[in-house]
């Protein structure tokens, strides 16, 4: 069995040990190990033979709205929907030979099929290097016609296990911990990176949201701009004030809008939700990302977390398709006021009917909601209830 080369091991919160490796074509690899962990310290090299690592792809800007769309071809050939066996999230095993080499805890590693890649610097190790990236947030504004560049960033798989099924939602609070040690280690190493503006974490659960594997992980992206949304709620600050997300809680906490809460964190729908289902969870104080929660923030989350995906997931028979969208400040702007999030939203509308975004939703922008926020909360409240008492929870 061959071994990972000495690597400096690095100690991080809460007990979690940061393990850095590589993959057979160059991209990162992080084992993050869960306290007392029962996995010994080597890990296998990864020896497979792989192709050369794509072309950073290239993006393009919309004219019309100034958005700059990402131009991904190598993500035609990502994994769809694979057998059991063949997991590429998996540990690697004789007849499977997936991305992960060792058996791990928590994993994070450089997307194979990246919307967003290497720039030109020597932190990419043998990455193809990037031919025309963007030249800051005044060159991305630029006005134009027909204007291109390389979609610098990164995008990272983290895997939540090694089992192959289940999501967040049904770990364990010691690895839920792990994963929140993992976030926020890679936000920072992500904000690092030359060329990247804002780091992205989330998490896809379900076919209907368009999963394309059942493995229990999540994804982060680091993107070279400031993302359409982040820009709406930018300017949202700018006319409301630099205190709105600390208005935002307390009139929350005083409304019928609250799941559930603790002493660093709230829940609610918000006042004016899109979705059927869609709840926020935010730290009562200021935290820019998951770089800047204190330890106590990140202790506490773990388990809040968990109660609250199980909730989701009380609401009916069948577990909910989701998406989980951490929210946090862009790298160089807006880092005083704009506050790290939990937006979750689902589609499902009923045990058997999903919310498709129709001509008004999906041309105009101009959202019609199904549910009123507060018969939702009320709904999620008594699920969170029903999904403590069956785990034994004390809310």
């Amino acid at each position: 069995m061959t071994h990972t080369p000495d690597l400096p091991v690095t100690e991080l919160g809460a007990g979690v040990v940061r393990r850095p490796a590589r993959l057979a074509d160059g991209r990162e690899l992080i084992y993050y190990d869960d306290p007392g962990t029962t996995l010994p310290p080597e890990r296998r090299v990864d020896e497979r033979e792989l192709d050369p690592r794509p072309a950073t792809a290239t993006m393009r800007r919309d004219v019309l709205t100034g958005d700059w769309i990402s131009v991904a071809a190598a993500r035609q050939n990502r994994a769809h929907l694979p057998p059991a066996d063949l997991d590429p999230l998996a540990p690697q095993t004789p007849t499977n030979p997936s991305e992960l080499p060792s058996s791990y805890d928590v994993a994070v590693f450089e997307n194979r099929s990246p919307s967003f890649g290497p720039a030109l610097d020597e932190a990419f190790g043998d990455a193809p290097a990037a031919e025309d990236a963007p030249r800051g947030l005044d060159d991305l504004n630029a006005p134009g016609l027909g204007r291109s560049r390389t979609s610098v960033g990164r995008c990272e798989v983290v895997c939540f296990s090694p089992e192959r099924t289940g999501s967040f939602g049904t770990q364990s609070v010691t690895r839920a911990r792990t994963v929140i040690e993992a976030w926020a280690d890679r936000t920072a190493a992500l904000s690092a990176l030359p060329g990247v503006r804002q780091v992205f974490v989330f998490e896809n659960r379900g076919e209907e949201i368009g999963v394309t594997l059942q493995h229990p992980h999540g994804q982060i992206y680091a993107y070279p701009y400031v993302t359409p949304r982040t820009q709406l709620l930018l300017a949202s600050i700018e006319r409301e004030g630099a205190d709105l997300f600390d208005r935002i809680i307390e009139f929350e906490s005083a409304g019928p809008r609250v799941v559930l809460e603790g002493e660093h964190w709230i829940g609610y729908v918000p006042f004016a939700a899109r979705w059927p289902v869609e709840v926020h969870l935010a730290p009562r104080r200021h935290a820019a990302d998951f770089a800047e929660l204190t330890a106590e923030e990140r202790d506490e989350l773990a388990p809040l977390y968990l109660r609250l995906l199980r909730g989701v997931d009380a609401l009916y028979t069948t577990p909910t398709p989701y998406i989980a969208a951490w929210h946090q400040a862009p790298v160089e702007v807006g880092r005083d006021s704009a506050r790290l999030h939990l937006q979750l939203t689902s589609p499902r509308r009923a045990a058997d009917k999903l919310k498709f975004l129709a001509g008004s939703e999906a041309a105009m922008g101009a959202w019609i909601g199904d549910v009123p926020p507060e018969q939702s909360a009320e709904r999620l409240r008594i699920a969170i209830a029903e999904a403590d008492q069956a785990a034994g929870v004390e809310a």
